[in-house]
């Protein structure tokens, strides 16, 4: 029913291993918090230029920029981009600022735990724009 243990017990591990380069992290947290941040403002620049091909905007178009200097800051590279394109499609603009407001607050997060003050400040402006597009989105549905 259960296929067999093939490894051997981990108590037959020597510890004379320890101090190899397997027991400690390749990177430092600072770098592992580099990585996450730079993913989460990727994710929320892609986000951003799925609603700028949906809806242009100068708002948009400059947090787009924003968001792309401050991942090649932290890569060491330009990102991808979006095409400019819609695909067909009408997007969901609504989910996409949600989406987009969601990212933004994990950036934020780990912005002010590496206490990275430019990265905090865009990300907490994008939070307060998409709030407001949620907002004024509500307000014309009723």
């Amino acid at each position: 029913m259960y296929e067999p243990i093939r490894g051997g017990s981990r108590r037959s591990v020597p510890s004379a291993m320890a101090g190899t380069p397997q027991d400690f992290p390749h990177r430092t947290r600072e770098e592992e918090l580099d990585i996450q941040l730079a993913g989460h403002l990727a994710a929320l620049l892609a986000v951003t230029d799925e609603l700028r091909a949906a809806a242009p905007s100068a708002d948009l178009d400059t947090a787009a920029e924003r968001l792309a200097e401050q991942v090649a800051r932290l890569r060491g590279r330009v990102p991808a981009r979006a095409s400019a394109t819609t695909t067909g499609h009408e997007p969901n603009a609504v989910a996409l600022h949600r989406r987009a407001h969601a990212l933004a607050g994990r950036a934020l997060v780990v912005a002010a735990s590496r206490a990275d003050t430019a990265a905090a400040i865009l990300a907490a402006e994008r939070m307060d724009a998409h709030t407001a597009a949620l907002r004024q989105r509500e307000l014309a549905s009723r």
